[in-house]
């Protein structure tokens, strides 16, 4: 079946708001990983607060990516939350419970209190890092999906959460860990910014490891998400650029240019988003069972009516998105120093 360019349209704009929340979500959920390697309880204010403006706002991305799905390809939407129930409750569960955290996390002066939810902040932004990846690989393995485009059975949690998605999970924990890191020590000074130039060398190291690791695995257990490369040779261009954008990250920490560095992380993983949809495209679920099971782009789109009406709210939505975002980053540029206002 035939693409329709609003079809296309709307898958490539899908991936670019998924981009845009792994970009931007990504790093303070990297914060969020990285709160518990603080120690002292003004340091901790400090990491919090560099994300407590813009947190929220990070957020619209996802509810704006999830708005999209549901209207421009419900079906889709349908079968990835019916196959996906747990691991979207428990992301949605982490997502509350991080805001939660940071809003109680300083309403009371005990230490007690205050090293549960700074417990509680951790554990959830790790949480949905993980269940992320989680998803993402057993995306890229496929799904029971019948002709019908439903699942024919539920996933059993020993494949949900079997090796390959695992691994992709802590990937992604590596990877937004890293992209905190950069961010952390653009927005902190003295003591705690010496200390943080050490936490990128660590996670970048650690994510260069799972990196290969999830690229050798992908490549000679997962066949099939290597086809395209042979189908669409440009992609790996795609690749390249990948590549040089990791390669620059140890290179301009070392040079002592962190905005560089941060440019880099966002590179990566807008460069991961692309290659990810590259991979199912021209479909939007695999099936594991048969490939003419597989819900593609044509099968899984709302009418070309709906989805031009759409186009136009996007086109008028969108740069109220941006300039949202674009204004709390410049309110909120500079170093996060602690006052009576902060977290």
């Amino acid at each position: 079946m035939d693409i329709e360019p609003l079809q296309l349209f709307w898958f490539a704009l899908i991936g670019v708001l998924l981009a845009g929340y792994g970009i931007l979500d990504g790093f303070d959920l990297g914060v969020g990983i990285l709160h518990l390697w603080v120690r002292k309880d003004e340091e901790r204010r400090v990491v919090m607060s560099s994300i407590a403006p813009i947190w929220d706002g990070n957020m619209v991305w996802l509810v704006v990516f999830g708005g999209a799905m549901f209207a421009a390809f419900p079906r889709a939407y349908a079968a990835a939350f019916s196959g996906f129930y747990m691991p979207f409750m428990l992301v949605l569960f982490a997502l509350i419970f991080r805001g939660v955290s940071m809003e109680f996390r300083s309403k009371q002066p005990m230490a007690w209190w205050r090293q549960a939810w700074d417990g509680a902040f951790c554990a959830a932004s790790t949480l949905a890092s993980f269940v992320f990846g989680v998803i993402v690989g057993n995306t890229i393995k496929g799904l029971p999906l019948g002709a019908d485009g439903d699942f024919v059975e539920a996933i059993p949690l020993t494949t949900m959460f079997g090796w390959y998605p695992c691994l992709t999970g802590l990937f992604a924990v590596a990877t937004f860990a890293m992209h905190g890191s950069i961010y952390l020590y653009l927005k902190t000074e003295g003591d705690l910014h010496r200390r943080i130039h050490g936490w990128m060398w660590t996670t970048f190291f650690l994510f260069l490891t799972l990196y290969v690791g999830v690229s050798l695995a992908t490549l000679l257990g997962l066949s099939h998400a290597t086809e395209k490369y042979q189908e669409y040779p440009w992609l790996l261009i795609v690749v390249v650029l990948n590549l040089l954008a990791i390669a620059n990250i140890p290179r301009a920490i070392y040079m002592g240019r962190p905005y560089y560095a941060f440019v880099s992380s966002a590179c990566t993983i807008a460069a991961f988003t692309f290659l990810f949809g590259m991979t199912l495209f021209p479909n939007f679920i695999v099936s594991n069972i048969h490939s003419s099971y597989s819900l593609t782009v044509a099968k899984a789109a709302s009418s070309n009516t709906t989805l031009g009406i759409m186009a136009l709210i996007a086109v008028l939505g969108m740069p109220f998105v941006l300039s949202y975002t674009i204004t709390v980053y410049w309110v909120f540029r500079g170093k996060v120093r602690i006052g009576q206002t902060t977290y």
